[in-house]
């Protein structure tokens, strides 16, 4: 905050220890770019409209331009004494154009400036997201079709439910992140109107040309409310929110990988570039990168409870306390990004251990339910099916056997409706093969279900080009 930002108002310099706890220049780097092309088009648009020269607009573009430059090359040096990145752009800009740099900030405010900055940014990163996500739902499918016959158990309250094909399993998280997606994408139009021209909250007086602006940004048009324009962070809260979504089903899928990999399951087994060892036991091959990302969880929730935090109760229209909008939200980021790009070849790389899967799929009585539904077929009403079911599942229990080792005879004695085609009908393939309904677990479904998968890969591609 040096004097340049303190305007003549006032007698003293701002203290050395209030320019370091305001400052935010030194988080907010990764704004830069779209800070100077904000200014850019603010120039530009000034020019256009005969607010400065045209000559003036093309020399403070230019500047800008050389410090885009010297910010790609490390050769921009950053100070806390700036406060952020738009007095420290402006202020070296106009060092090397001269007096026609103090004309950039005509007809706008910090206020307007950073919050278009902070929405280009969020777009693009929106965008970059979204490309990660697309690039782990592909590996879902591919793993999916190369293991789509592989029958698994399927699990509620982590107890033996019903088998299930593993391709089944393993696109259930395709449509979470399909989900995630989506929202990401509905954020994106939703940060279609551009701020800037707002001002610091009342507009101004000079004749400006928002819609120049907003179109040549990249935006749909204008805000309609200026007051609004630059007290809004919703966007900021609304993408912790998305990030924090997509996150947690991550977690999910990361617990399930650390618990198929455990010797117990011997489902899947995680390549060796994405686990670790032991300090003391020799035998241990780690899941840490699932662990981490599971982990990672709590501070992505954190992130959202922060920035809802920071707006609470905040009175219009701009307060400093928004300057806080920027380090958990770009934590998010960071932690999103690198979890999608290191999620995505862990699961491209593991290993399917197929047979395992069958065995204990034919555990637990998974076929339990298939047996009951036969019954129901019967005419048993199922209720009474359910009854008779757990009742020889205890007996099952009590002797030791499967349901599929039962003699004709101990069938008929819990139910005379049960013929020997039953061996048949609470076969794992049958139970399997049996869900034919629209999304079930039967190969037709499951192969239905993929084609739908390339469809939306297919289709929306569009959205991130």
């Amino acid at each position: 905050m040096d004097s340049k930002s303190r305007s003549g108002r006032f007698d003293l310099s701002a203290n050395e220890l209030v320019e370091d706890f305001n400052a935010t220049i030194m988080i907010e780097q990764r704004n830069c770019p779209f800070d100077i092309k904000g200014s850019q088009a603010h120039a530009t648009m000034l020019g256009r409209q005969g607010i400065i020269s045209k000559e003036d607009a093309e020399a403070i573009c230019r500047g800008l331009d050389q410090v885009a430059q010297e910010i790609r090359d490390g050769k921009f040096e950053f100070r806390t004494a700036d406060e952020d990145i738009h007095m420290a752009i402006e202020k070296r800009m106009t060092e090397i154009v001269g007096p026609a740099g103090g004309r950039l900030h005509t007809a706008r405010s910090r206020n307007d400036q950073t919050t278009v900055t902070t929405k280009m940014m969020l777009r693009a990163t929106i965008r970059e997201v979204q490309g990660a996500i697309r690039d782990l739902q592909k590996e879902f499918v591919d793993i999916a079709e190369k293991h789509l016959d592989v029958i698994m158990p399927g699990y509620t309250h982590m107890q033996t439910g019903q088998p299930i094909l593993f391709s089944h399993w393993m696109m259930a998280y395709f449509w979470m992140m399909e989900r995630d997606f989506t929202r990401f994408d509905n954020l994106y139009h939703r940060m279609g109107r551009c701020p800037l021209g707002a001002a610091a909250l009342a507009g101004t007086d000079f004749p400006i040309d928002r819609d120049f602006t907003a179109k040549a940004l990249g935006f749909d048009a204008p805000t309609e409310n200026s007051i609004d324009s630059v007290s809004d962070r919703d966007h900021m809260v609304e993408f912790n929110a998305c990030a924090a979504m997509c996150y947690m089903h991550l977690s999910r899928l990361s617990e399930e990988l650390v618990t198929f990999s455990t010797q117990d399951f011997k489902f899947i087994e995680l390549s060796d570039d994405f686990c670790t060892g032991s300090s003391i036991m020799p035998q241990k091959k780690n899941p840490d990168i699932a662990e981490k990302i599971r982990g990672k969880t709590g501070r992505v929730y954190g992130n959202l409870m922060a920035m809802l935090t920071i707006m609470k109760g905040l009175p219009l229209a701009y307060n400093t306390d928004l300057s806080e909008d920027k380090e958990q939200v770009f934590d998010s980021i960071d932690t999103l990004l690198a979890s999608l790009r290191i999620m995505t070849p862990m699961i491209a790389k593991m290993t399917i251990n197929g047979e395992k899967m069958r065995h204990n799929a034919d555990l637990g009585y998974s076929n339990a339910t298939d047996l009951a539904d036969y019954l129901a077929r019967k005419g048993v009403p199922f209720r009474e099916a359910h009854h008779v079911v757990g009742s020889m599942v205890n007996y099952c229990i009590k002797h030791g056997k499967r349901l599929d080792d039962l003699t004709i005879e101990e069938y008929k004695s819990f139910s005379d409706k049960i013929e020997e085609d039953i061996r048949h009908e609470i076969a794992l393939e049958s139970c399997v093969k049996a869900r034919k309904s629209y999304g079930g677990t039967a190969p037709e479904a499951v192969r239905k279900q993929l084609e739908v998968a390339h469809g939306v890969l297919e289709n929306e591609e569009k959205t991130l080009q």
